[in-house]
């Protein structure tokens, strides 16, 4: 080789290991936690960090519901992390953004069962996209609990899916008896996502109202990427409804509430608890006033337990906390209460869910995972937006 041709493999070898070295900065950033207490770093030994996986939106049209998880789940670390973490090592959480996608949520799977560090993953938010990932996680043993998947069948994939949150056999249920028996509305219309959890939570939704003999003069699905509601805001008008019920989240709730008037339509409006949040508010402004909907949870709640919470979250955070707050809440606090017991283990971790009793909630105080490995006796308090805040309603 001439003098000049070892020079410039010199270069080019020079160049490739100094790629090489940014790229596994780069990689070691994206796999860093982001939770509360800070990075696991090298910490990956038997006396370094416990670490939770978290799936869920952090960017897109559901960003919000991640922001308010993260206040929830940084409260009870600090908590959890003051009073000696899990078996004297602290807890984290590595955060990766899904944005609430089915398509995405499996790739994110697949990433923290392949890391040894993560004993149990939360998530994802919407049920579409947790369920997607279920059989990833049952398949490898690792704990995946859904802290707002109301899907019926999201725990049905296997005895390592657990939820938190409360079913739609109970709550779309109990949406339908606020409608029908103590608003006393008989001719019911109801637009719902057209996503799997959306036409579950409207079938039964209407299965309870007909039931109650109530009329359902219109079930119309709408897509996620819809902007102009008019359309079948126009064909529920027609019907004559004296209700309209939307099986929606916060942002798409927001623009049919704000587009109702364009057609004409004067009716009570009733909302699947998922509208629960402030972007509701925000997005939907003086539109929303009036809306009813379902919860299991306001900071109202006079349980000492629960204005504890309350009083902690507003501290931290100069702002009231919501379910999903306290949801996330509780999951971490859960997670963290059994690993006590159990040991730092994937496989102990499941078991210990299914043999733990009395774990102290927020959302339901003292219970305890049933047969369908969600938490036993549901509680639900009906809401209305008033004076721009969701308020308890008192019939």
């Amino acid at each position: 080789m001439s003098l000049r041709g070892a020079q410039r493999a010199r270069f080019w070898l020079a160049w490739v290991l100094a790629f090489s070295v940014v790229l596994a900065g780069c990689s070691s950033a994206a796999t860093a936690p982001s939770g509360a207490q800070g990075s696991a770093g090298s910490q990956n030994g038997a006396q370094g960090e416990v670490l939770i996986g978290v799936m869920g939106p952090l960017t897109g049209d559901s960003a919000e519901y991640g922001k308010i998880w993260r206040r929830g789940f940084d409260l009870a670390l600090e908590e959890i992390n003051a009073a000696g973490g899990v078996q004297g090592r602290p807890l984290n959480y590595v955060f990766e953004d899904t944005q609430s996608d089915p398509k995405q949520s499996p790739a994110v799977a697949q990433k923290f069962v392949n890391d040894p560090r993560v004993v149990a993953v939360i998530g994802d938010f919407s049920s579409p996209a947790s369920m997607a990932a279920s059989p990833i996680f049952q398949r490898a043993g690792l704990v995946q609990l859904g802290i707002t998947n109301s899907h019926p069948d999201f725990t049905k994939t296997g005895d390592f899916i657990w939820s938190n949150s409360t079913s739609q056999t109970d709550e779309a249920p109990f949406l339908a008896r606020l409608a029908v028996e103590q608003l006393g509305r008989k001719r019911l219309a109801v637009l719902h996502q057209n996503t799997d959890w959306g036409k579950t939570t409207a079938d039964l939704f209407v299965e309870q109202a007909r039931a109650l003999g109530a009329e359902v003069v219109l079930q119309e699905a709408y897509l996620l990427t819809e902007k102009d509601f008019r359309p079948v805001l126009t064909k529920a008008r027609d019907a004559q409804p004296d209700a309209l019920v939307l099986i929606s989240y916060y942002n798409d709730g927001a623009l049919i509430a704000q587009q109702i008037p364009a057609v004409g339509l004067d009716v009570t409006v009733l909302a699947a608890s998922s509208v629960y949040s402030p972007q509701f508010l925000n997005l939907g402004g003086a539109a929303v006033e009036g809306v009813y909907t379902v919860s299991r949870f306001h900071p109202a709640d006079p349980r000492p337990e629960a204005q504890q919470f309350v009083e902690r979250f507003r501290e931290r955070y100069g702002t009231d906390p919501d379910t999903f707050a306290a949801g996330a809440y509780d999951g971490m606090k859960i997670l963290a209460a059994v690993l006590n017991r159990v040991g730092v283990d994937r496989k102990a971790l499941r078991d210990g869910l299914e043999q733990a009793e009395h774990l102290e909630t927020i959302l339901q105080g003292a219970t305890a995972f049933g047969e369908d490995r969600r938490l036993r006796n549901p509680r639900f308090v009906p809401l209305v937006v008033r004076g721009g805040a969701f308020a308890i309603w008192n019939p």
